[in-house]
């Protein structure tokens, strides 16, 4: 890599953004280290074209095939990935192969199998209040020879949400756009996951907002599985429910992309080489060019002169666009992804076919004599390939992630001294489960817990209007353990205590 003094102003960007620290700016202009792989990261961000790349294989370097980047590594240089170095003319992984025993100490210990369920669920159990009295029910027995307690309530939890996931490559609007509900904002559209959309429904600032109350309903109503119809700010409308196909628009979503139109050309190369002289794979993320993709060029394919509308990332991929068109860009007509193509590669007869991530829509052209895209009927091979990518997508379906940030009631009801219970359960020494079922907790302070929807069961989730959300909690830990973190131990109860209770509540 290269600078052109004249053009470089000094912006630093090209520095901030290099993964391997090779450029300085001294005296306002750029200058490259010897640690440069060639890996195009300060090209993208450069906003004045001043720097230029090598476009042959530097001497003594080892050019890197484990993604496209290919850097080219100087001997005892690191690539921008800082996984392989070259050592004496071959690449060597920087950090060699782990075993499980190697990561032990990491992981920490699991959980003793007699507290990884509880006896009882915390489901009907009722609530601690004030904070400072012991839960509803504190049971010891004995589980695989160990004495075991758990302790259950149904917690107010004003520092809860949901996260909902919704498989498809159906645009519904702008990151962060507002979600409402009843007319009322309840949540915001996040990042989007592989092959699908993240809607963040709840949290502690809208729950004491001016419309908590909305929003709480909002949480409790798609923790129970309930359908209901939600509107994106300026993007799609919605009627979804837990466990079952998304409505998006009106218009009913049954399948969700098998990969992004990379991932496509990888998993499906075989069959996309014999499908066609080339094909191209629209998606929103990233669309593919198989002649240029290193799944094609692997497989002995050339490039064949044509060139895609979208912004090139690596060779064969490139990043498309957020749209209501063929795979979730604004592509209408499949003919016009292509910016132009190159007859010097490109000859009469040759055959395009272009598809969809999903395999939903497929089109296939062949080229006229003038350089124009004449359709034809899809070859046996083609129809192969695009029920093979048809048949390799899963259902497309929403699903729940129920978020709550435990408490006072939570942890007042489990023991007098709540940082105990805080380190017992990120210790393993205490588990946290939701209506039976277990959880995940978020490292760092507090306990953050997430739990799937569907492993609860439907109605477990309810709100009150402080506002909050009401969740089954239950903590199990072994007796030693409990007493040792100040539990109640006046408030436990033993198992014929509790069939005594059950008997008289019928």
């Amino acid at each position: 890599m290269k600078v052109d003094r004249e053009k470089c102003i000094g912006c630093v960007l090209c520095s901030q953004d290099c993964p391997i620290g090779a450029i300085t700016v001294v005296d306002k202009k750029a200058a490259i280290g010897e640690e440069c792989v060639e890996c195009g990261a300060c090209l993208r961000v450069c906003p004045t074209g001043a720097l230029i790349p090598e476009t042959e294989p530097i001497a003594n370097t080892v050019q890197c095939e484990c993604c496209p980047i290919k850097c080219q590594i100087k001997p005892e240089k690191t690539g921008a990935c800082l996984r392989y170095t070259n050592r004496n003319g071959e690449l060597v992984r920087n950090v060699p192969l782990h075993s499980l025993v190697d990561v032990k100490d990491i992981i920490g210990e699991e959980p003793a199998p007699s507290i990884r369920e509880p006896l009882i669920t915390a489901i009907g159990a009722g609530s601690t209040y004030p904070d400072y009295i012991p839960a509803p029910h504190i049971v010891q027995y004995e589980m695989q020879d160990v004495d075991v307690v758990t302790s259950v309530t149904e917690a107010p939890l004003s520092y809860s949400g949901v996260k909902i996931k919704i498989d498809t490559d159906h645009p519904l609007g702008g990151e962060t756009a507002p979600v409402i509900f009843n007319r009322k904002v309840v949540g915001h559209l996040c990042t989007e996951e592989y092959g699908s959309k993240i809607l963040s429904i709840g949290g502690v600032n809208l729950l004491t907002g001016e419309n908590g109350l909305t929003v709480a309903r909002c949480i409790a109503e798609l923790a129970n599985r309930r359908r209901l119809k939600l509107k994106v700010k300026g993007g799609a409308g919605l009627e979804i429910q837990i466990g079952q196909h998304p409505i998006i628009n009106r218009e009913e979503v049954e399948s969700m992309r098998v990969g992004c139109g990379s991932a496509v050309a990888g998993l499906f190369a075989p069959y996309i080489k014999k499908a066609a002289d080339e094909v191209i794979v629209i998606d929103a993320h990233v669309t593919s060019l198989f002649t240029e993709h290193e799944a094609g060029r692997f497989l002995g394919t050339k490039p064949r002169g044509i060139h895609l509308k979208f912004r090139r990332s690596t060779p064969g991929r490139y990043f498309g666009e957020p749209g209501n068109g063929w795979g979730g860009t604004p592509v209408e007509d499949p003919r016009d992804i292509i910016e132009s193509i190159d007859m010097k590669l490109a000859y009469p007869g040759m055959t395009v076919l272009i598809t969809e991530s999903t395999g939903k829509n497929a089109a296939m052209f062949q080229l006229t004599s003038r350089g124009g895209l004449e359709k034809i009927s899809l070859s046996a091979e083609a129809r192969e390939l695009v029920d093979r990518i048809h048949d390799n997508c899963e259902p497309s379906r929403v699903s729940g992630i129920y978020v709550g940030g435990a408490g006072g009631s939570t942890r007042a009801g489990v023991t007098t001294f709540p940082i105990k219970l805080t380190q017992a359960i990120h210790n393993n020494k205490a588990v946290l489960t939701v209506g039976g079922a277990p959880t995940f907790i978020l490292p760092g302070g507090g306990i953050t817990f997430l739990v799937d929807v569907e492993k609860v069961k439907v109605n477990a989730f309810t709100w009150v209007p402080t506002p909050a959300t009401v969740a089954p909690v239950e903590v199990t830990m072994k007796l030693k353990d409990y007493l040792d973190i100040g539990g109640h131990r006046e408030s436990i109860k033993t198992l014929d205590e509790l069939k005594q209770y059950l008997k008289r509540e019928g």
